[in-house]
Order: C-alpha cells, then structure tokens, then sequence
C-alpha cells in the first residue's frame, strides 16, 4: 500500500506523433468556435462532456470505455481530454487537442484530473442526460465552488446540423452501405446461416473504409442480417438462422467512419413471396415512398409522422407499427449517441432545415401465427436541402428488386 501511494495521480502521454484524422483540424476548431460561443452566451465558464458523442464531436477521438470514465474539458483557453492510463498514446495521437491521463492506482483519480482542468470555474456545463447519480455527486465533491448546469440539450442542437465535412462522411457511409447491402445478396442461399452472410457483408464495407479512408480508425463496423420471426425487431442480433425458400429477410449494414454510422435496411424475400406478405411489403414501400416526398426544408416532424400514420391506418396497420419513422445521422452508433430532437415522431416538434441529415424507415410487424408474419422495413438517408432533399442511398427497394431468387455458389 505504500508504494502505491508514491504513484502518480495523473500523467502527461504523448507516445508517437498525431496521426492524420478523417475531420481537419479547421472542422473541429470550428465546432469549438461555435461551443465557445455558446458558454459566454450563457455564462458557462467550463464544460466537461462525457459521453462518446460529444467528446467524439468536440475533439475527434472515440473512446472505448470498458468500464472507466472519460471526459473532454472545454473552456475558453483549452480542450483536453481526460483519459485512463490503459489507452497510453492513443487518445493523443487520434484526438485534436491536449490529453491528461489518469492512473487506477487509487481511487477516483479520474474527479482529480477533472477538478486540475475545470479549476475554479463558478459555472460549469456537464450532461445531464450521460452522467448518472455517483458521477454527478462526485463532480459536486471534486467542483464544489461549482454550480453544474447542462449542456447536452445546446450540444444536441449544434451537433443537429452538419457541416459541408460532416455531409461528405455521410455520403460516403451510404455508398459503403450499398457495397455491404450487395454483398448481402450476393451471400444469400438456401440453408445460408444469417451471420455468415453478416460477416461477408460487414467485411465488405471495412474493406472499403480502409480503402477510402486509410487515416481512420477502423472500428465497430457491423452488419444485422435476419430472417424469418428473427426479422420482428429492428435491432436484433444475427443468429445461426438458416435461410429456407420462402423467408422474409432483412438486410441492416452499418458502416462506422470516424464515429460516424450510416445505415442501409432493406426487406427481401428468398426464392418467392406469397401473396399476404407481397401486400404487406406493398403497403410498407408506400409509406417509405411518401415519407421520402415529405422530408423537405420547413416540415415538422411530428407533422411527418401523422400524415404517414394515415396511410397505415387507411390499411388497418397502425397497430403493427413499432417505432418512429426516422432519425438524425452524425455522430451516432449502436451503443451511443441520439439527437432526441430530431426524429420523425409525434412528439417532436422541431421544423427540418437545411443541413439535417435525417432517415426514412417505416417499419411493421406481423406477429409469428399470422399471414405475412415478420417485420418489414425500408431505410434511405436524406440531406435536407434549400429547396427539397438529397436521398443519398443508392440501393433499390421493394418486390421488383428484392426477391431473391439465386442461390449462394457452393452452398
């Protein structure tokens, strides 16, 4: 125990040098820019964000938790991110600003390193919605000349609207997306199980990152490929599930650049569709096909969401909808990240813009027992323009493109 106590605290690593990043040094110091005005708008002399989101958006690095926390402290003068000694060199290398490191030789040294770069600030923004109740009474503890205020609502709201570089990631995870989708298909047989055409298709788009963006990180990439009862949830994992003649399947491929994921999801039908399920996958493309008209500079998106309830409802489906019809793109993945404010539900009453990048994905589910049973869903992006919006998803939707009638070679 006493040579433990001799141990440091906190650490300055910088092993190697900085790396090239996906986002130039002027994008992120233009996201700083517009924090920092904010902060002296609303007084706010520090900031501590916590969570991957805004510490990925702020600063361009991405870190992996495994059960420590992070933080990235913003003021007026500088930016660095607090970091466990585990990571050594690398959230300096991969980050835009100064990192402090913390050691696990005793506990809490992460508040230590937080209170070293908030200092004496009287005002300081933190995420409410990240930060649990033990983190938010030792911030107290380590800050208390500090009155803690929030900041994901304002961060939320910056991180809504993409920048000319944000866009061009995106349009690139969408094309990667469609190369995953291809491989989809392509890996789709009889007797196939569900991940061996996910593993084909989530190693067709690293590919393909690696290729297009040899300076990233290569990270969290994956592919959900269902079928069958499996398809009734939009996020359930792949299964050994083999595919028989006659299944509903479900493509889901998300590229992650950056931090970034786009997706791709489409419904198909292996080898022939039977007359109920052909209605039902009617009915869902035409809601997608409205909602893609309806996405536009000026809309509501509580506005959106009930004209398209109609259309469900004319049908007698409403009750088999599951979930809203789309959401923001940035910053986003399946263990992190949501811009609340904008997503295509009732309940939400912000106005599309130019510069949102939004999804269309409708969704319905059959139970298991009934005709037609299985989830169906289709998914494009939009960039919402001046005048209208950029669908920036190439891969074709509906029973004229997505039955899938050939069998995977030597299966």
């Amino acid at each position: 125990m006493g040579g433990r106590a001799e141990l440091p605290d906190i650490l300055t690593i910088r092993n190697g040098a900085k790396v090239p990043r996906v986002f130039s040094d002027a994008e992120i110091a233009g996201r700083l820019a517009r924090l920092r005005t904010h902060m002296a708008d609303a007084g706010i002399e520090a900031v501590l964000f916590t969570s991957y989101h805004n510490i990925n958006y702020f600063n361009d690095f991405l870190y992996c938790a495994f059960g420590r926390p992070y933080g990235l402290a913003v003021t007026h003068d500088i930016v660095t991110a607090i970091v466990p000694n585990i990571d050594y060199g690398q959230p300096w290398r991969r980050g835009y600003g100064e990192t402090v490191t913390y050691t696990d030789w005793q506990r809490d040294t992460y508040y230590r390193a937080v209170q070293q770069q908030i200092g004496t600030a009287r005002r300081v923004g933190i995420e409410f919605d990240h930060v649990n109740l033990e983190a938010y009474r030792k911030l107290g503890h380590a800050l208390p000349q500090a009155e803690l205020v929030d900041m994901a609502e304002a961060a939320m709201r910056m991180r809504m609207f993409k920048s000319a570089e944000e866009q061009d990631v995106i349009r690139s995870g969408a094309r990667i997306a469609d190369i995953g989708g291809a491989a989809c298909v392509a890996a789709v047989g009889e007797g196939v199980p569900e991940h061996e055409v996910a593993l084909l298709a989530t190693g067709a788009m690293v590919r393909e990152i690696a290729r297009s963006y040899p300076q990233s990180d290569l990270m969290d990439s994956w592919t959900w490929f269902q079928s069958g009862i499996n398809t009734d949830g939009a996020h359930n994992p792949v299964t050994t599930r083999r595919i028989e003649k006659g299944d509903i399947l479900s493509l889901n491929c998300f590229p992650m650049i950056s931090g970034y994921y786009t997706a791709l999801e489409r419904t198909l039908f292996f080898d022939h569709v039977d007359d109920r399920s052909l209605e039902l996958w009617e009915a869902n493309v035409a809601v997608h096909r409205r909602g893609l008209e309806l996405i536009r500079p000026g809309a509501r998106c509580c506005d959106i969401a009930t004209e398209l309830n109609e259309i469900y409802r004319e049908r007698g489906l409403l009750p088999y909808r599951t979930f809203g019809y789309g959401h923001s793109f940035g910053t986003l993945c399946h263990y992190y990240g949501r811009e609340a404010g904008l997503e295509l539900r009732e309940d939400i009453e912000t106005v599309l813009a130019p510069g949102m990048v939004v999804s269309m994905e409708p969704m319905i589910t059959i139970p298991d027992g009934e005709p037609g049973a299985g989830g169906y869903r289709e998914h494009d992006i939009l960039i919402v323009t001046e005048d209208g919006a950029e669908n920036i998803t190439g891969f074709p939707f509906g029973p004229e493109h997505n039955i899938v009638r050939t069998e995977a070679p030597g299966r």
